[in-house]
């Protein structure tokens, strides 16, 4: 299932981060912004358990969310969507993938795998700005897989049609969320129109 998000604010930090006059500064806040919009959206995919608490004035029912919530950041880009999906979901643990893509053969390799101790309730949300070719977020689906989970939510800023389509064919059972969706890819690899580079507008490198 594939979700793009839509709404004026969210259009409005789109074309912020697109903006290659946009400062560092206002980049990450805008990124910051958007990634609150992407993990409302993606908290409403997680599974919930029914509870009964009393108000002041009587006894209802309520809902929390079942289970472990892990987050996973793509490196590096994914960390500067961590804090606002962090806001949303405190008691989520955190885990780290760092994938390297090849600029020749656009292929990813792993360089970095760190996930905490999974359960049979653990659910995942995959974070990375961009979803470009999609094999690095195929790559990081893979891993997660190999830990039987509950449930997998991918959220990202931009993806690309290439990207989609990888992510859907190779896991089907996955929730795709993201902001927009992007006409192509460059020869390059990277998403057209797009927003550049996310690590380096994130981190003020180059």
């Amino acid at each position: 299932m594939v979700i793009i998000l839509q709404g004026a604010a969210l259009l409005q930090d789109l074309t912020i981060v697109r903006d290659s006059s946009t400062s560092t500064p206002q980049f990450r806040s805008a990124v910051r912004r958007i990634g609150l919009h992407l993990a409302a959206e993606c908290s409403k995919h997680l599974p919930t358990t029914e509870v009964r608490i009393t108000t002041p004035l009587e006894e209802t029912t309520g809902c929390t969310i079942s289970g472990q919530v892990v987050i996973i950041p793509v490196l590096r880009a994914g960390i500067g969507l961590l804090d606002p999906f962090l806001d949303l979901l405190p008691e989520a643990s955190v885990g780290f993938q760092g994938l390297q893509r090849d600029e020749r053969t656009l292929t990813p390799s792993e360089y970095y795998h760190n996930f905490p101790p999974p359960n049979e309730n653990s659910s995942y949300i995959v974070i990375d700005p961009m979803v470009a070719t999609g094999g690095s977020m195929s790559a990081t689906l893979s891993r997660i897989n190999e830990l039987n989970p509950r449930k997998i939510v991918v959220a990202s800023l931009i993806a690309a049609p290439a990207g989609i389509a990888r992510v859907m064919e190779d896991h089907p059972e996955v929730t795709l969320v993201i902001a927009a969706k992007d006409r192509g890819l460059d020869k390059k690899g990277f998403i057209v129109p797009g927003l550049g580079d996310a690590g380096d507008r994130l981190f003020g490198t180059s």
